[in-house]
């Protein structure tokens, strides 16, 4: 199994770097903002606890992700919660529970499909639709899974993830519920990865979950690591369904949670606690952050509009999925590239320029999609990203605007 591809990007840029050069960092999704100063002074106060605590997490964190749930129309209970260090590990923990292969969205993050392979089990990618990742299209399903089981595949599950990565786009309601209605049909467990939901962009937005439609078979893992930026806190918490399922798979993820990490940290749960509890301060956070990103994502979009490069427009996440297909012949003649693989790595050999091919995502190797994070744009000292987080305009700090300056420069050179 290959190092991870978004890390092994990140690592490839900061080689980059170190060497002195001007690096543009579009393939690492982080968020990119300082901790809250009320989350450290939480971690802080809490910092004497270091025995190893209950598998599922202590109670206090479990009864403030219930609230969290509770306040957007999902009636949740301390007991169907568990916690674990990052919703990553839970993710794995779910997949090795559910015990069978698993249908996931194309494209899709990287780590679902490898971790599918790390359990055993197949993953089985199915196209979303245009606009609309994060949900395999249900119109393709009975058709997939009537070949995939015909091929001896024993298929238990489906991912789906709400707004998306690698798109940053979001399924509309009437596609999750007909997703819903076919895992219903076929017995399939939901695995609803929601670590974005509050990174979207419309604050009208009406929030639908495969909870809310299916409660009974989905299962929803979620964090701090996007709408905090607290991805190296590794805390994320899960919430089962409410019957003989959910406590079936609840204890067989508990199980193994025992085994590879018997408890999350205690100081980093305590500090979560608070942050679900969602006070002013952290709310008010949030929704600069989700602000920012917006901002810079559809800057970026309109870039490759521009460009003439085939993208959804961004609703959340930060996130974008260009298609650089209309160039496939003048990037052929002009850079020698053949793929996806041949693209990205050109875009770093040559520009500097950090994306994610889509082939890492599921995608078939000639495609000239790609995944850009915008969220490593803000700044590189913490204070340029606190800048970048209060400005009223921070495409015009000078940090952002040479960034936005340079892809525009890339982009002139990769098109005819």
């Amino acid at each position: 199994m290959p190092i991870s591809a978004t890390l092994a990007a990140h690592q490839a840029m900061n080689q980059k770097r170190q060497s002195g050069e001007y690096v543009l960092p579009l393939g690492f999704g982080e968020a990119g903002l300082p901790v809250h100063p009320s989350l450290t002074k939480q971690l802080s106060e809490y910092s004497d606890r270091n025995s190893y605590g209950p598998v599922a997490g202590v109670p206090r964190l479990r009864e403030a992700a219930a609230g969290y749930w509770s306040r957007r129309g999902l009636p949740t209970s301390t007991d169907d919660v568990v916690a674990g260090p990052g919703s990553k590990s839970l993710l794995y923990a779910l997949l090795m529970a559910v015990e069978g292969d698993v249908l996931l969205p194309q494209p899709s993050w990287v780590s679902y499909a490898a971790q599918v392979e790390m359990v055993g089990c197949k993953p089985l990618f199915i196209p979303t639709k245009a606009g609309q990742g994060g949900v395999p299209d249900p119109a393709l399903i009975d058709d997939y899974l009537d070949n995939a089981r015909d091929a001896g595949f024993d298929v238990k599950a489906v991912v789906v993830t709400q707004p998306d990565n690698p798109t940053g786009t979001m399924a509309d309601p009437d596609t999750l519920k007909a997703l819903c209605d076919k895992a219903l049909a076929h017995d399939l467990v939901i695995i609803s990865d929601e670590i974005y939901r509050d990174v979207v962009f419309d604050p009208q937005h009406e929030y639908v979950s495969a909870a809310d439609l299916a409660g009974d078979r989905t299962i929803i893992t979620t964090g701090l690591s996007k709408s905090l930026a607290l991805g190296g806190w590794r805390l994320g918490v899960a919430r089962f369904p409410t019957n003989s399922r959910g406590e079936a798979l609840k204890e067989r993820a508990l199980e193994i949670a025992s085994e590879v990490w018997s408890a999350p940290t205690q100081p980093v749960q305590y500090a979560a606690a608070y942050a679900f509890d969602e006070p002013e301060p952290i709310t008010a956070r949030i929704a600069a952050s989700w602000n920012l990103h917006a901002c810079i994502s559809q800057r970026i979009y309109q870039q490759f509009v521009a460009a003439g490069a085939e993208v959804s427009v961004p609703q959340g996440a930060f996130y974008l999925y260009p298609d650089l297909a209309p160039f496939r012949e003048h990037l052929d003649n002009e850079w020698g590239v053949h793929s996806g693989i041949d693209l990205s790595e050109m875009l770093l050999d040559k520009f500097a320029v950090g994306v994610l091919p889509g082939s890492a995502l599921g995608d078939g190797k000639k495609e000239l999609r790609f995944r850009v994070a915008t969220s490593q744009l803000y700044g590189d000292t913490e204070q340029q990203r606190l800048e970048a987080l209060h400005s009223d305009d921070p495409l015009n700090l000078p940090w952002i605007a040479r960034a936005c300056d340079r892809l525009d420069e890339v982009l002139n050179r990769l098109t005819p």
